[in-house]
């Protein structure tokens, strides 16, 4: 039994950029599947399908991460699998290329969880991570605008007016990629993300933050996407986790999970699920998540509202 979904972060997503976010999810799954068929590693199906995602600059990850208040660019990545709970995460990382590998390093090299800010990069020169500008110049030109419009007053910041911002300006949150994957009931999801357009310098989201962003068990495994505040304090994706460890299905533990957000703290989120009998789930209360995935026999790409 082997199946992957990733996603390319929930939000709304201009129409000129749909066909370009379908193909990048189709294409990072597809790179995924690959491995799963060929040396069946999980662990390294998701990091690449998470890189695919990280190398294509229409994504808020990796090269193409949103811009920070002061025009730099920090990154959050993590991975976990189910089996044995080992997981790694990076956040506010700068100039690497795939902060996915760098958390990958964190698990698989460290007796840690979670590495931040200059001592991560610290570790990630040390693991031979060369130096990477992500930024891309469409991102300058977004940060450009917003920097205008922030000095004139026009911007209404901080952090407890982003959600009319972002109805203002929707194509600030293009969101979080993330995988999922299964191989023979060993589960593996992962997360990385620019974080949030115009955040505070030195902000942390949901996505490094074991739980929150990413997790997975021997029963199910969950990627998280949107507005981090809100993941964190529901702890979004363990929840899903706990729903399919009760023997929730996949599809209906994302729908739960997404209910609660609504409920609580109503903010704009998205989640992408497997369970131990290889479901696949996703859901989101965003007007639009680029989602790919493929089952043995089958691969699909959805984008919501379908069409």
């Amino acid at each position: 039994m082997k199946g992957i979904i990733v996603h390319g972060g929930s939000g709304k997503w201009p129409q000129e950029k749909w066909e370009a976010a379908k193909n990048g999810v189709l294409h990072a799954a597809r790179r995924g599947y690959e491995v799963l068929e060929k040396s069946g590693d999980p662990v390294e199906a998701c990091t690449k399908a998470v890189m695919a995602l990280e190398d294509n600059p229409i994504f808020n990850a990796g090269t193409g991460s949103v811009l920070t208040l002061d025009g730099r660019v920090e990154m959050d990545a993590s991975i976990m699998k189910g089996s044995t709970l080992e997981a790694g995460a990076v956040a506010g990382v700068e100039n690497i290329k795939n902060p996915i590998l760098l958390a990958r390093k964190v698990m698989e090299e460290t007796d840690h969880v979670l590495l931040a800010g200059e001592g991560a990069m610290k570790f990630a020169r040390a693991m031979g991570f060369e130096f990477y500008d992500p930024v891309t110049e469409d991102r300058r030109k977004k940060w450009l605008e917003l920097k205008k419009k922030f000095d004139k007053g026009e911007a209404k910041l901080p952090w407890h007016r982003m959600q009319e911002l972002v109805k203002r300006h929707p194509e600030l949150l293009s969101g979080t990629v993330g995988c999922v994957v299964i191989r023979d009931g060993e589960i593996v999801a992962g997360t990385s993300t620019g974080g949030v357009f115009f955040k505070l310098f030195g902000r942390v989201g949901d996505t490094p933050l074991i739980g929150a962003g990413t997790y997975a068990t021997e029963f199910g495994g969950a990627s998280a996407t949107g507005i981090g505040e809100g993941i964190i304090r529901v702890v979004m994706s363990k929840s899903a986790c706990d729903f399919m460890r009760i023997g929730v299905s996949a599809p209906k533990a994302a729908e739960a999970v997404i209910d609660i957000v609504n409920s609580t703290v109503k903010l704009d989120a998205g989640i992408i699920t497997i369970d131990h009998t290889g479901n696949i789930g996703f859901a989101h209360n965003t007007p639009t998540m680029p989602v790919s995935y493929i089952k043995e026999g089958m691969e699909r790409v959805y984008i919501s509202p379908e069409e």
